[in-house]
């Protein structure tokens, strides 16, 4: 593919080197002030969109080196959101329970000023120098013109399915519906200022579709109020306002998650309840699990609509075996018995990072696993 989503793409999220979360732990203790950390992360960051190049791969992410959590780091600086403690489903985590803090929202929802904008800026600038152009963005014949800088945030829905009703301010919204607009609108002034900062590749990381194809996670959904057979398209009616208006030369796509902390899960079950509503969001391509059993087969793959990509999440982040190029092969062919090959593209399943911890591998596995995903891309698709 000459535009992402490439057909060797990735989720985004990659393991932070030992020094640099040395350096956050100093910094956390009060041991360094905020520009020194700056500085180490934009050491990282440079280093880091180095190696993806060298390896092949044209979407190039920060690795959210600058993050502790996915999402939290986010959405703890919109207006109106506060980060508390969690008592929702647990990880899978073998002797223990951990999980994040729960994104409640206490006040009105808004974004007032930008939100890692000049993060995106700094990654951009380091990927427009390694080919002395301007990445994250067509040429006049709509073809990219190198390497591309990919933004990765939180989709919308992440403010409400964790605590649902309950974590929702009756306060501040009496009415649910007041409530999603001004989280749409919050998104729609977040994502300009991304791309008035050059960001022309948006992956909008997504747990609630995947969720919510768990009976656990919909018990979970009524016992905070909210009715979990009509939140899929309540959540993607609220996408669909919040990405009305981005530049016509944006692409964005939607990750897809069942959990990912510590090489830990939540939840499991195919997508069938959702698909319809997921493939209804106005998006140029889905990123898909189906790197274990637990996500189902590919037969919810017949809904997916003309014109648009399915990244399949075929190599796993959360263990080191590498996968072999047989085995994905012919997990690319069994989902190409249900779409066109054409629009279908191979990452890993999830990011390799998705919080400062890290997975359960080593770095030279997260680099010998993308190594084989362009390498099969390659392969399958032919090279650009």
């Amino acid at each position: 593919m000459s535009r992402p989503p490439f057909r060797a793409d990735q989720v985004g999220s990659l393991l932070r080197p030992a020094w640099l979360a040395q350096t956050r732990a100093r910094w956390k203790a009060g041991e360094l002030p905020a520009a020194a950390l700056r500085e180490a992360e934009d050491r990282a960051v440079a280093e880091i969109v180095q190696r993806q190049r060298d390896i092949g791969l044209q979407s190039i992410t920060d690795g959210e080196f600058r993050r502790d959590w996915w999402h939290l780091d986010f959405l703890g600086q919109l207006d109106g959101v506060t980060l508390k403690h969690n008592d929702g489903p647990k990880f899978k985590i073998e002797g223990q329970s951990e999980q994040p803090p729960i994104a409640s929202v206490t006040g009105q929802v808004g974004c007032s000023r930008p939100i890692m904008a000049d993060d995106f800026a700094y990654l951009k600038a380091r990927v427009d120098a390694l080919t002395g152009g301007a990445s994250g963005a067509a040429g006049v014949s709509g073809r990219s013109t190198g390497p591309v800088a990919k933004m990765t945030i939180p989709s919308p829905s992440m403010l409400h399915l964790r605590g649902g009703r309950a974590a929702v301010s009756r306060e501040a919204y009496p009415d649910l519906d007041a409530f999603w607009d001004d989280v749409a609108a919050a998104y729609r002034a977040a994502i300009a200022h991304l791309a008035a900062a050059g960001c022309r590749y948006l992956q909008l990381d997504d747990i609630t579709f995947a969720y919510l194809c768990d009976p656990k996670i919909q018990a979970n959904c009524r016992a905070n109020g909210d009715d979990p057979a009509a939140l899929p398209q309540r959540y993607a009616r609220t996408l669909n306002e919040a990405l009305r208006g981005r530049p016509d030369d944006m692409t964005v796509t939607i990750h897809t998650c069942r959990g990912n902390f510590k090489s830990a899960w939540v939840a499991e079950g195919g997508y069938d309840p959702v698909v319809d509503a997921m493939f209804s969001t106005d998006v140029d391509g889905w990123f898909m699990e189906f790197d274990n059993a637990r996500a189902g087969g590919f037969e919810p793959l017949r809904a997916l609509p003309p014109g648009k990509t399915v990244v399949l999440g075929l190599v796993t982040t959360k263990v080191g075996e590498l996968e072999s190029k047989d085995a994905l092969k012919r997990r690319i062919d069994e989902a190409a018995q249900v779409v066109p090959l054409e629009q279908l593209a191979l990452s890993p399943q999830c990011g390799f990072s998705s919080t400062h911890h890290g997975n359960a591998l080593s770095v030279d596995d997260q680099w010998r696993k993308l190594e084989r995903v362009v390498e099969v891309a390659g392969e399958v698709w032919g090279r650009a």
